[in-house]
């Protein structure tokens, strides 16, 4: 569990970390355009959709099946993204491909009307 707990605590850090604009003191925020022109807008756009994804799960899932969900992509995005684990990419990458399997998941629950 507490293995669990450092990993859920890296995952936040990373989004946050996505998240968390970068520029000067007093420095206008810049516009934001999504999917994003450039490395800092491709990685904001990619949290906010995780986000996004991960709050529509939270309301048709429990908690314990997100966990499993959430364990399972972690996992199957590392393996996936596990060449570019030493890039600057590779954060990215793994929150993109959490929000794809999330999405996919989303897709699914409509489907079958929910």
């Amino acid at each position: 569990m507490k293995a669990a707990l450092v990993v859920s605590m890296k995952r936040l850090l990373l989004v946050v970390c996505l998240l968390v604009p970068v520029h000067g003191a007093g420095a206008k925020t810049p516009d934001i355009r999504c999917p994003g022109d450039n490395t800092f807008e491709m990685r904001y756009c990619a949290g906010k959709s995780w986000e996004q994804s991960e709050r529509q799960l939270r309301q048709k899932i429990s908690k314990q099946q997100l966990d499993q969900w959430q364990d399972a992509t972690r996992e199957l995005c590392a393996k996936a993204y596990g060449s570019y684990k030493n890039g600057t990419i590779y954060p990215q990458l793994v929150v993109a491909c959490d929000d794809n399997l999330n999405r996919a998941l989303l897709k699914e629950f409509q489907s079958l009307g929910n």
